[in-house]
């Protein structure tokens, strides 16, 4: 009896599952990156969008932190090696900003547009979530 070799169908799905986590990597890390060089480059520009700054060397320290989350984001999409470290990186870096930006909107300490920052924060999260558990899905065995 002749068989037929079926298509090796896992292959494809956890390349397309790693382009999902390289993907969403790729579009955090540029955003970090370019939100954290924002107030080095030209920071009249941004507090005129994000309120007056009181402690400037503290921005740049903020904004500098940003920037290097970002390029470790870059390189490993770039590379396609998303780890799970990486993933956690990502993901709790969101958190932790989406939480110092609705906190202290709240408190009525920097200006309401970081709640837009927020928000963009929580995209981010959500699609890590979704990336990962497709992830998890093509890793299971078939049959």
């Amino acid at each position: 009896m002749a068989t037929t070799a079926r298509p090796d169908t896992t292959r494809t799905q956890t390349e397309a599952t790693s382009r999902g986590l390289s993907a969403v990597a790729a579009v955090q890390g540029a955003f970090y990156l370019g939100t954290g060089i924002w107030p080095l480059v030209h920071i009249d520009s941004f507090q005129a969008v994000t309120g007056p700054k009181t402690d400037l060397w503290l921005v740049d320290t903020v904004g500098l932190l940003v920037a290097v989350i970002g390029v470790v984001l870059l390189v490993a999409a770039l590379r396609r090696r998303v780890s799970a470290e990486v993933g956690f990186l990502a993901v709790g870096t969101a958190l932790a900003l989406a939480g110092i930006d609705v906190v202290f909107v709240t408190r009525g300490v920097i200006f309401p547009i970081y709640l837009a920052d927020a928000a963009v924060e929580g995209a981010l999260v959500m699609w890590w979530g979704s990336a990962w558990f497709a992830q998890a899905r093509s890793d299971r065995p078939t049959g």
